[in-house]
């Protein structure tokens, strides 16, 4: 008698408990983007028990092909009650289109539920294999390499965000992967973003279906100039576990390992230009939004004594492709060289950080000097505008020192009247006593030989080091050679610094190499790219040789920031930097 309540007791509270979650008739369909060949599977699901009439929508445009096939599931696990009724249909469109599949209902105790409207998108004809459970077929149907934009038409100079998925449905298993070619990214600064860590599986939706997909890789890209750029497929193997539709002694599904390569679709930017209506004259390329300060250390100081110029910007931008304002001073305040100092962040927002330069200065002469104000201008875009920040003038007051020397104006000088006093003309001697000077020893002397002979000797030498001279003039060649290893050494000074250290070492030695073609050939740094350096210097005529030494240079410099160098190869690759400068700045 026990048994018998406890057993109606339970199922009494199982039905309570079922009855007292809320009725919901949800409709699920397996794709919501097919071919017009395709079909789709549709689920219209009941979560209460106790209905007594279910109605399928009007199925208009749409062919059923197999259904309604039914399933009951109910379950218990801490506590909680689950219960599922379950109508299925195979479907297949008839027509193109956008295509809206109709409401669903169900009857529970006497009140109608009713499911939400789908949406279906159905194209063309697709190519579908004889045998539609081919592991190729099934395969490339749950798989999906695909690479996300986050900007198609940004501005040259701001940064664009790109992702590549795997996106693997339920329906197979991946065992294996790896990346046979990575994607290329010509037009565009870039830097790999790092994943922490393992990349974790996440759900979400490829052309409406649910999928499982994990980040395979991050970059950021800053375009360097307008027109057509291509981003070129990643490509991928993998080994992918594909169901054969059989299943083992104790009912597993049987599996079959297929290897596969996929690659991820091309993708276009069009980058924008700059605007040129209200184009500061002082742009340098800045594009992003941006904090200036120009700070100084000391204000008083003594004569050699130095004090530190601070030039800083911060924000988010494109902080690595852009020169910093320089600082004039008076020609009494020796200046030295800047320092330049970069902290910055690469992430999936952009780049953010500040980049200063430190300058030393170093007084000669007791005064009070000015030091002018600098300006520095960017280009936001989202307000899609010029904003030009200008500084405060700044004062150094030097107490002791060197006076510095008045400059006379000759022009107040004025003519005085002489006026005659007592003591101004005094009686002039007309007698004189004179004595013979004894010059025998001079005549006699080592010193009198010595500056008799030196006219005879200082002639040779004069017309040796004339001739010299005139040769050195007239050797063309070697003048190019001296003046352009004197300019490669003054472009190269700050990567010679960074030696030993890979990654400032490679910015600095490419930030060289974009100054001197600023400097020779007028290139604004952001409209820099191969294509456009090859092309003017050929215009220049460049040796077709000297053109390929430089571009590789530059994309060794961008690689190498990535890969194992030790300090012997930057050594080399400051050597083929110095000589390829050397090299164009002759022919130029």
């Amino acid at each position: 008698m026990k048994l018998k309540f406890y057993i109606t007791t339970f199922i009494s509270l199982l039905t309570l408990v079922t009855a007292a979650q809320d009725a919901t008739l949800i409709a699920k369909v397996s794709k919501n983007k097919l071919g017009l060949n395709q079909r789709l599977k549709i689920e219209f699901s009941i979560n209460k028990q106790g209905s007594d009439q279910f109605t399928p929508p009007k199925f208009t445009n749409f062919k059923v092909v197999g259904g309604p096939s039914q399933s009951v599931s109910q379950s218990w696990v801490n506590g909680k009650v689950s219960f599922s009724q379950s109508y299925t249909y195979i479907i297949q469109p008839k027509r193109k289109g956008e295509i809206t599949i109709g409401t669903a209902s169900v009857k529970i105790g006497g009140k109608y539920i009713r499911s939400k409207p789908i949406k279906i998108i159905v194209l063309d004809a697709v190519e579908i294999p004889k045998n539609p459970n081919d592991p190729n077929y099934i395969a490339q149907q749950n798989i999906h390499l695909v690479a996300e934009i986050s900007k198609t038409r940004p501005y040259v100079g701001e940064g664009v965000y790109v992702e590549y998925r795997l996106y693997v449905s339920e329906n197979v298993s991946v065992y294996n992967y790896g990346v046979t070619e990575a994607p290329k990214y010509n037009g565009f600064w870039n830097q790999e973003i790092k994943i922490k860590g393992q990349s974790p599986v996440k759900i979400g939706k490829y052309n409406g279906e649910d999928y499982r997909y994990i980040v395979l890789q991050k970059a950021l890209l800053i375009p360097t100039k307008t027109g057509k750029l291509t981003i070129d497929p990643m490509k991928m193997e993998i080994v992918i576990g594909v169901p054969t539709g059989r299943s083992d002694f104790f009912g597993n599904v049987i599996t079959r390992n297929v290897r596969k390569e996929f690659a991820s679709a091309k993708k276009i930017i069009r980058p924008n230009s700059l605007p040129l209506e209200g184009k500061p004259a002082n742009f340098s390329g800045a594009v992003g939004a941006f904090n200036f300060n120009v700070a100084i250390s000391k204000e008083i100081l003594k004569a050699n004594e130095s004090s530190q110029i601070k030039v800083a910007i911060s924000g988010k931008g494109n902080l690595k492709l852009f020169e910093l304002p320089e600082v004039i001073t008076p020609t009494e305040l020796e200046k030295y060289q800047p320092e330049r100092n970069e902290r910055v962040r690469v992430n999936s927002t952009g780049i953010s950080g500040s980049v200063s330069d430190l300058y030393t200065i170093v007084p000669q002469y007791k005064g009070k000097y000015k030091i002018p104000n600098v300006s520095f201008s960017y280009f936001n875009p989202k307000e899609k505008k010029y904003h030009t920040i200008v500084t405060d003038d700044l004062f150094v007051d030097v107490l002791e020192g060197k006076e510095l020397k008045p400059v006379v104006d000759t022009n107040s000088i004025r003519k005085q009247n002489v006026t005659s006093t007592g003591n101004n003309f005094r009686y002039i001697q007309t007698k004189t006593n004179l004595e013979v000077v004894d010059t025998s020893d001079f005549f006699k002397s080592n010193l009198f030989y010595i500056l008799l002979l030196l006219p005879l000797i200082a002639i040779p030498i004069g017309i040796i080091i004339a001739k010299n001279n005139q040769k050195r003039n007239n050797d063309l060649v070697g003048n190019k050679q001296r003046k352009a290893e004197k300019l490669a050494r003054k472009y190269l000074s700050e990567a010679k610094k960074k030696l030993g250290e890979k990654e400032p070492f490679y910015e600095a030695l490419e930030r060289a190499l974009h100054n001197y073609l600023k400097a020779k050939l007028g290139i604004e740094t952001t409209d820099i790219s191969k294509e456009k350096i090859t092309g003017i210097l050929k215009n220049k005529s460049i040796e077709t040789t000297t053109i390929h030494q430089f571009i590789e240079v530059l994309e060794h410099s961008d690689m190498a920031r990535y890969s194992q160098i030790t300090t012997t190869e930057m050594e080399a690759e400051f050597e083929r930097a110095k000589q390829v400068i050397v090299e164009l700045d002759k022919q130029l």
